[in-house]
């Protein structure tokens, strides 16, 4: 809500670096850490219990790793965006972080002003991947899985119009909606529209899905 902090869960088995997570946080006046979780289970619990905004999750963790406990965060707290920080960035992390509705995913050498702009972009409904991971996930998307992939992504994007397309396939490029609006001749606000069609047309949770389907449909 405007005018509220962003509420935000920190799940990691290690407390220093919860600490050291928090301390950049609240270095933003307007982001809160709510909660604490030292593996996947608490950080459910947390998310539910605190109506986290955001909630950062580690992948490596006991009870239940980040990855298993993802799509459970998903049912149980359908609200909360979820990024994962980690330090193991292997192209299955970067995958199943996607697959099941992750907002972002992000290394833990992550600069703070990022890790912070991470948040911001996932609280207000975006996805946000670092660079880096984005151009790994792209390249090895298009290595793997292809012939099924493109063949259920021409299916889904079929439906689009030939603008809608047109904005699908600068998303693919990793290009933000003012990038894609100055390309098109569109305002920054009109691509925004365009990509809240596109995304509840093809059933994708963040652009980034979408993103990763236009290059799947070779748009």
């Amino acid at each position: 809500m405007a005018g509220q902090p962003i509420r935000v869960v920190i799940a990691d088995d290690e407390p220093l670096i919860r600490a050291g997570i928090r301390m950049i946080l609240n270095s933003d006046p307007e982001i809160q850490v709510v909660a604490e979780a030292a593996d996947g289970r608490q950080a459910v619990e947390a998310a539910r219990a605190h109506a986290a905004d955001v909630v950062l999750l580690d992948i490596q963790m006991p009870v239940l790793d980040g990855l298993s406990a993802l799509p459970e965060l998903r049912r149980a707290a359908p609200s909360s965006r979820v990024i994962v920080l980690t330090t193991f960035g292997e192209r299955e992390n970067v995958l199943r972080t996607l697959e099941h509705g992750g907002a972002g995913f992000l290394l833990k050498d992550t600069a703070p002003a990022e890790l912070i702009g991470a948040v911001r972009a996932a609280a207000a409904g975006d996805a946000y991947l670092s660079p880096a991971a984005t151009r790994h996930v792209v390249e090895r998307l298009a290595a793997g899985r292809e012939m099924t992939r493109a063949k259920e992504a021409r299916g889904r994007v079929a439906g689009l119009s030939e603008k809608e397309r047109e904005v699908l396939a600068l998303l693919g490029e990793g290009l933000s909606n003012a990038d894609a609006g100055k390309r098109l001749h569109m305002s920054e606000a009109t691509v925004k529209t365009y990509v809240s069609r596109i995304l509840a047309k093809l059933d994708c949770e963040n652009r980034v899905q979408a993103a990763l389907l236009a290059r799947d449909a070779g748009l």
